[in-house]
């Protein structure tokens, strides 16, 4: 499968939040997105971690070179990162299957994957229906957007603080305002559209509590989530 950006390519950028933090958008990412879905239906998907609510494969090769090659230099100069070239740690086919009502606690709030701003994250959506995109929130106690190694304990501290009574998130996923989180950003869940981010935003996939969870790559909330980190 050979793989090149669509000619429609639209890259935006901006920033959310009261912190600014950036977010790059790219539309029309991937000429051959359908194939993508196509390669995705023939891999045998497995639950790998103890903190995706979902099922995932490793995606192509040729796939994170592509994510590279087109993109390295945007992204250190946008996210102003402490490098010269990136690397992937992870770049693997997702598909959210969870129920809601088997979440785990930490599963039900907003999360960051990492404390260092230089690591970026970039979800590729890869399903046609309308399965919602990913939300970014700030934690209303402490108004912190993205938690770093100066942020974590008092973080942790305030969130114990607060996880009882009517604050508990409820069961299924966070889709929205809560009594502990407010919702600031939310890139839409478009097909072959690419977001990156922080990977120390704040941050959770868009789920509907009506949303059919289907674990097969055809039908289901497909994307390629990926992992870039400084050399």
């Amino acid at each position: 499968m050979q793989l090149s950006l669509d000619p429609n390519f639209k890259i935006t950028k901006s920033r959310f939040g009261k912190e600014q933090a950036p977010l790059i958008i790219i539309d029309n990412f991937i000429n051959q997105a359908e194939q993508l879905v196509e390669h995705a239906s023939q891999q045998h998907f497995i639950a790998n971690s103890p903190y995706y609510p979902g099922v995932r494969a490793k995606a192509p090769l040729n796939y994170q070179q592509l994510l590279l090659q087109q993109l390295q230099t945007t992204l250190i100069e946008y996210f102003e990162l402490e490098t010269h070239a990136l690397s992937l740690s992870v770049c693997h086919y997702s598909i959210v299957s969870t129920a809601p009502q088997r979440l785990k606690l930490l599963q039900r709030i907003p999360h960051f994957d990492s404390l260092d701003k230089n690591g970026l994250a970039a979800v590729h959506y890869l399903f046609q229906k309308d399965l919602g995109g990913t939300s970014f929130y700030r934690h209303r106690k402490t108004g912190f957007e993205f938690i770093n190694q100066q942020r974590e304990l008092d973080y942790y501290r305030s969130l114990e603080s607060e996880n009882d009574g009517e604050n508990m998130p409820r069961a299924g996923y966070i889709n929205g305002d809560t009594a502990l989180f407010e919702r600031i950003a939310e890139p839409k869940g478009l097909f072959n559209r690419l977001i990156i981010y922080r990977r120390n935003s704040l941050h959770s996939g868009s789920i509907s509590e009506s949303l059919p969870l289907d674990p097969t790559p055809m039908n289901g909330r497909l994307s390629i989530s990926t992992f870039l980190d400084p050399k």
